[in-house]
């Protein structure tokens, strides 16, 4: 009967260990300090750069369109005053499901997730109402929405304990993890930034 006891706990203290080892194998990377500081400069960065660009413009500046299809540089902001406010509520969903992103494998690289903010020669059709650049008339309070979500973003990257490389976001089809959805918030107004900057470099840009 020792014996037996003896044989039990030491299968105990082996299944034990054999947890214990197997445990960090199976989780995901964490997201790291670095992974945080990224966030947190390109927040910053993408925030500050849509505020300079539009500093001072006339209402004929805010209002000028190259051509009929394309977007005001008041259109623009209004873009991200409406869009913006989704990607944040998607992006909390994903957090309160089951971390997975160790079962999962990314669809994109994080240098993909940036080279989309900076790459204009592919354009894409906006959707999901995402589309509806008159939901604000006066660039003041689009501009307005658009740097007090910012502030909340912001302060969530700063001092939130999710890891937002465990969970996976698919809302828009490939699967990638949140944090690379969080970076994507910020590229995705670093492509607009480039829109301003062509419609303020167009040849017909009024001078004032």
């Amino acid at each position: 009967m020792p014996n037996t006891v003896k044989t039990v706990r030491g299968l105990t203290l082996l299944l034990g260990s054999i947890c214990l080892f197997t445990l960090p194998l199976l989780a995901a990377p964490p997201m790291t300090n670095m992974d945080r500081e990224h966030l947190q400069v390109h927040f910053e960065m993408t925030t500050q750069m849509v505020a300079e660009l539009v500093r001072g413009l006339s209402p004929a500046q805010l209002e000028y369109k190259a051509s009929p299809d394309r977007w005001s540089i008041r259109e623009v902001v209004s873009h991200l005053a409406v869009a913006e406010p989704d990607y944040w509520r998607e992006i909390q969903k994903a957090l309160k499901e089951p971390a997975d992103m160790n079962s999962k494998k990314s669809a994109a690289t994080d240098a993909d997730i940036m080279w989309y903010g900076i790459d204009r020669v592919v354009h894409t059709k906006t959707g999901g109402g995402h589309e509806k650049v008159d939901t604000y008339k006066n660039l003041d309070q689009a501009l307005g929405k658009f740097q007090a979500l910012r502030a909340i973003m912001i302060d969530y990257i700063k001092a939130t304990q999710d890891d937002l490389r465990a969970h996976s976001f698919g809302e828009y089809g490939e699967v990638i993890d949140c944090w690379q959805w969080m970076l994507e918030i910020s590229t995705h107004a670093e492509r607009h930034i480039q829109q301003i900057r062509e419609i303020k470099n167009d040849p017909n840009f009024p001078k004032k």
